[in-house]
């Protein structure tokens, strides 16, 4: 570090949303020159942390500080007048304007009172060479790779003339030849003093290119490493040390009967590759991982929601690999999506028809649907599944952990022989999670196939007897149970 004196100060910085605190007090020194690793599981508060700094998100309470004056960042904008710049983890680029205009935009350089375009494109020219991407600046964002994408989304940072930046997985999409190539811009800024907040979940990174490491749990600071040589173990012990709260119900044995096989399954846009896993009459199945390992696109595949390149999906062991959702639902596998707002409910729409819509052939008679025979239909599974709410109540009126008990109820009525949750918990509170882990227990009691895909570390450790963990598309190993705990999974999860 150039200086003991830091450029930028937090101190107990806290943030609410309603009566859910997401951060808890956080105090935090950015010195000039170094970078700072900012770790922590999906939900530990990191990225609330940056939108705060980068003028996102305003901070509840708490008092930020910039080269010792007062920082309160009310946009984007001003934080990057400052010269604070945030490459965010969702890639924000127009597809519709050229790489050189996505660079420079909402500040382009101007001559004579015109946009200075070929001084734009110039400048933009520079910022893609540093980091090896030899594409055209005039060509449009749309159509490129997501790696490319990335790449210059790193490039607009590199152009602000930052003295802080702030950088969220910005290698989640890069290969080991472009990550290098970033490494050594990250040296090149240091060296001239800026200051980096680095974010990844790629823990060998982190050990490459850190000064410090700061860990994020629940909200909170935990622990900080006054350096970036740490043994992995070490940080993902800080990263996942949390005390176990919530109680998960006793897992039912298994069948030795195998009910779903998945062999060399491979995606075309390569998010996952040859994946191969059984799951057993009765057995729930976790599969763990980091953002961006394929887990979502996996299990969208094996239930037909997106394509497969190469690989099969045996049922009972005869072959129905699924070209289409209705194809892998007739088959009796139905998937429990990651968005329920947006893929697993119509808001607008009662309770009663959303459970009605999933099973339109049983309720109709003669080829024709009455409404009082949905609701008749709706009212057994309203009960069974215990949703708090009316069968003619709007489904978006209802809480987070009962429009989970609707799109559960609606394809459980179908009696599937294998289930797929995708994050079956997210945004649902610790009362409402029981009763949602209590349902996969009754499903595999019944002799379900389970598949529980979770980005939370605990909850998928407490409902799964195996656990399959991936890692950057690929499958990393599967744990049997008494193998299976933070520090094995986190270990996998980061190769």
């Amino acid at each position: 570090m150039t200086t003991r004196s830091p450029i930028l100060s937090l101190r107990g910085v806290q943030k609410s949303y309603g009566p859910i605190k997401v951060l808890h007090g956080v105090d935090l020194d950015i010195y000039p020159g170094e970078v700072v690793a900012l770790l922590g599981e999906n939900g530990a508060g990191k990225s609330t942390l940056s939108n705060i700094i980068s003028g996102t998100v305003q901070p509840s309470a708490g008092d930020m500080t910039w080269s010792g004056k007062p920082y309160a960042p009310s946009s984007p904008r001003a934080a990057m007048d400052d010269g604070v710049g945030m490459i965010h983890q969702e890639l924000k680029l127009l597809p519709k304007l050229s790489i050189a205009e996505n660079v420079f935009v909402g500040r382009y350089p101007m001559k004579n009172g015109r946009i200075d375009r070929k001084g734009m494109e110039e400048r933009a020219q520079s910022g893609l060479k540093r980091l090896g991407l030899d594409v055209p600046p005039d060509r449009l964002v749309e159509g490129l790779s997501t790696g490319k994408q990335q790449l210059i989304e790193i490039a607009k940072a590199l152009t602000l003339n930052a003295r802080l930046l702030i950088l969220d997985e910005p290698t989640a999409a890069l290969g080991g030849e472009e990550t290098q190539l970033l490494f050594q811009q990250i040296r090149r800024l240091t060296s001239e003093g800026v200051g980096i907040i680095y974010i990844s979940h790629r823990l060998e990174e982190i050990r490459q290119i850190a000064d410090r490491i700061v860990v994020m749990r629940d909200g909170a600071k935990v622990h900080e490493f006054d350096s970036g040589d740490v043994p992995i173990r070490s940080i993902v012990e800080a990263m996942v040390g949390r005390s176990l709260e919530r109680m998960f119900p006793t897992l039912p044995v298994p069948s030795e009967e195998v009910t779903l096989e998945v062999r060399g399954l491979s995606s075309p846009s390569n998010t996952f590759r040859d994946i191969s896993f059984s799951v057993r009459k009765g057995e729930v199945f976790g599969i763990a991982g980091l953002m961006g390992a394929g887990r979502t696109e996996l299990v969208r595949a094996i239930t037909g929601a997106d394509p497969i390149s190469t690989g099969e999906v045996l049922l009972h062991g005869k072959p129905v690999t699924p070209r289409s959702p209705i194809e892998a639902i007739r088959n009796g596998i139905v998937l429990v999506p990651e968005d329920r707002k947006l893929q697993g409910v119509v808001l607008d729409h009662s309770i009663a028809e959303n459970i009605g819509y999933a099973n339109l052939g049983e309720i109709a008679s003669n080829g024709w649907i009455s409404s009082r025979r949905i609701r008749e239909f709706a009212e057994d599974y309203i009960r069974k599944f215990g949703v708090k709410g009316r069968g003619g109540q709007n489904a978006g009126e209802l809480s987070g952990g009962n429009q989970q008990k609707v799109v559960l109820a609606k394809w459980l009525a179908r009696k599937p022989q294998v289930v797929v949750l995708d994050e079956p918990t997210r945004g649902i509170d610790v009362g409402a999670r029981s009763s949602i882990y209590d349902l996969i227990m009754d499903l595999a009691r019944e002799g379900v196939a389970v598949i529980v895909v979770s980005s939370d570390l605990e909850e998928v450790l407490g409902v799964s007897g195996r656990i399959m963990v991936m890692a950057q598309g690929k499958q990393a190993g599967i744990l049997n149970r008494e193998d299976a705990n933070d520090v094995s999974v986190m270990e996998l999860a980061t190769i």
